[in-house]
């Protein structure tokens, strides 16, 4: 018994031994060996340095710069280490005042006292240069780069978008960001967000009590690169884009232009408008506050948000369905005395064949296939024909999101049979009773971005691809794959042909053409002028054509609030737009100039 209590006793005693040379080992190592041990028990702090990515490049489709990146300082603070600074010094140079240090202080230490937050925003180079030679007077204190962004020139702000700071919401909703970051808003910045944002990075460093770097935490290998954000090729033609908001100057309205053969956008001018610069920098809640006061509403998209009756341009569509339905034959006669019922219309030769009525843009031919098509005896009901009608309008794209690049997009308006039930009793309605909507007036409400592509599939034959604003992503030429999908209309080329020589004529034709004003040498352009009413003003001026007629490469819609006739304005723009986008240069400059000192804003 004896024997194993002094067993124990030497057990136990080599224990404490073992213990204790191994706790003289470790404080060796902390004080001798570890110089990081060393440092902190110096008093030193760890600083976590975000290295924010240049978000992408936006280039247009000819591989011209439009968006790039510009240095930026944000002034940091960490609340806990700011103590015992000359406030008064501070505050002068960096020209702000001891209120707004106690503000900005005081909001710090609301988030965090020992996490770095954003002291102010984007200091000038000036002031960054200054507080590099005394930053180590103010503890707690230290400056962090980023990017802005810069604009090779002042166009395409609705195309492109803005970047602003992460609220709490988007905080909240997406744990990637945190405060401070800054994210897409609206145009391709938000509808490409994930890839131009890139990956964010960190950068450990030893800071002393006086708040000075005294190197990188573990020789760097804790560090993290951040990645540039990918680069973006833009459908977008630069040139042309500058060229339609210099011609949109002082006037309200959209010009969309689609590649028919791919459904990338050209152009999207949409004015009033605003230079995308304001909404950069300390400047940008600002203007941005003043911007969203402006009663000319400079940033409402109207190509893409704007719901307008797109009037006489929405004949070519009525002309298909009833080829296709088979109520008219392109050789069908209507006459015309002066309008159909309560619908005018102005004085020509009668009757017309379909051609001459595209031609010379006759509401009553148009209105007359139109009933034709609604009382279809193939159909139970005026109703059930009716759904019919819709449904092509619907494969054209109208009545419903196209599903493109822009994030913001509306559907325009196309209403179901059911809209007017409620209205007028089920099967209580007829052809009359929406006959309006025959000449795209009504209830037919479309977006430009829709009138435009339903142009791309008429100058297609049938087909169009969805419109986006995008070309590429990165270098590899990656796009999404609803933007390679071909959509096919369930409507006979041969019809399609029947309704360009239509087209044609009311460009090139004969006697009574409605937008000869459009035509140009060398270049067959195909086209429709659109007045359309307005209940608030004097009617919208539409145009919509494509060109060339048999080699379609750009298919383009104008419109002018508030200008009348589609003739008088919308045309020559649209002509001028043309010329420009296959050309290079336009050959008349008087009509241009014209166009240029033209203000409908007065």
């Amino acid at each position: 018994m004896k024997d194993a209590f002094i067993n124990r006793k030497y057990v136990i005693m080599a224990l404490i031994v073992l213990a204790s040379l191994c706790l003289i080992i470790r404080l060796f190592i902390i004080q001798v060996v570890k110089d990081s041990y060393r440092l902190s028990a110096d008093n030193n702090v760890l600083r976590y340095v975000t290295q924010y990515p240049a978000r992408g490049l936006i280039y247009d489709r000819n591989g011209k710069l439009i968006v790039f990146n510009q240095a930026a300082y944000d002034l940091m603070v960490v609340p806990a280490q700011a103590s015992k600074i000359d406030t008064t010094g501070f505050c002068n140079l960096i020209g702000i005042t001891s209120e707004l240090f106690r503000e900005r202080m005081k909001a710090a230490i609301n988030y965090s006292r020992r996490a770095p937050s954003v002291f102010l925003k984007q200091i000038s180079d000036e002031t960054y240069a200054r507080l590099q030679e005394k930053m180590f007077m103010y503890s707690g204190f230290y400056v962090q780069p980023r990017t802005l962004r810069k604009y090779s020139k002042p166009v395409a702000a609705h195309v492109l978008g803005y970047v602003s700071e992460v609220d709490d919401g988007i905080t909240r909703k997406d744990p990637y960001y945190k405060p401070g970051d800054y994210i897409g808003k609206s145009g391709i910045e938000e509808a490409y967000e994930k890839e131009l944002r890139g990956r964010r990075g960190v950068k450990i460093f030893l800071v002393d009590v006086y708040n000075r770097v005294k190197g990188s935490y573990a020789d760097g290998s804790k560090d993290t690169l951040a990645v540039q954000g990918t680069n973006i090729i833009s459908g977008i033609d630069l040139d042309l884009q500058e060229y339609g908001e210099l011609l949109m100057k002082n006037k309200r309205g959209s010009i969309v232009a689609i590649e028919p053969k791919t459904g990338e956008v050209l152009t999207l001018v949409s004015t009033p408008n605003y230079d995308p610069g304001l909404l950069v920098g300390r400047i940008r809640s600002n203007n941005y506050a003043n911007l969203s006061a402006d009663t000319l509403k400079p940033l409402f998209n109207r190509a893409v948000m704007a719901s307008y009756p797109p009037g006489s341009a929405f004949k070519p569509i009525n002309g298909l369905i009833a080829l296709q339905e088979q109520v008219i034959s392109p050789s069908t006669l209507f006459g015309c005395h002066n309008g159909y019922l309560f619908l005018a219309c102005h004085s020509h030769r009668s009757p017309l064949n379909l051609e001459d009525a595209i031609m010379i843009s006759c509401n009553s031919y148009f209105c007359q296939a139109y009933r034709k098509v609604l009382e279809n005896p193939k159909y139970p009901s005026v109703s059930a024909a009716y759904e019919k009608w819709k449904g092509y309008l619907n494969e054209f794209g109208f009545g419903n999101k196209l599903g493109t690049d822009f994030v913001n997009e509306l559907p325009g308006f196309i209403p179901a049979g059911s809209y007017f039930d409620k209205y007028y009793g089920k099967n209580k309605w007829k052809a009359l009773t929406v006959i309006s909507m025959a000449i795209g007036q009504g209830e037919v409400g479309t977006t430009p971005l829709q009138m435009a592509n339903m142009t791309a599939a008429i100058a297609n034959r049938g087909y169009y691809y969805t419109p986006h604003i995008v070309k590429s992503v990165g270098t590899a030429g990656n796009i999404d794959t609803r933007f390679t999908t071909k959509h096919l209309i369930s409507i006979d080329s041969a019809n399609f042909e029947e309704i360009i020589k239509g087209m044609d004529a009311a460009v090139n034709g004969g006697a009574g053409k409605t937008a000869g004003i459009a035509a140009l040498k060398d270049i067959i352009v195909c086209g429709k002028t659109g007045t359309a009413q307005n209940p608030h003003g004097k009617d919208h001026s539409v145009f919509v054509a494509f060109a060339p007629k048999d080699d379609p490469k750009i298919a383009i819609i104008v419109v002018i609030e508030n200008a009348g006739f589609g003739a008088t304005f919308a045309a020559p723009i649209a002509s001028l737009m043309i010329e420009k986008y296959l050309k290079g240069e336009v050959s008349n400059k008087d009509r241009e100039q014209s166009m240029l000192n033209l203000n409908l804003m007065q």
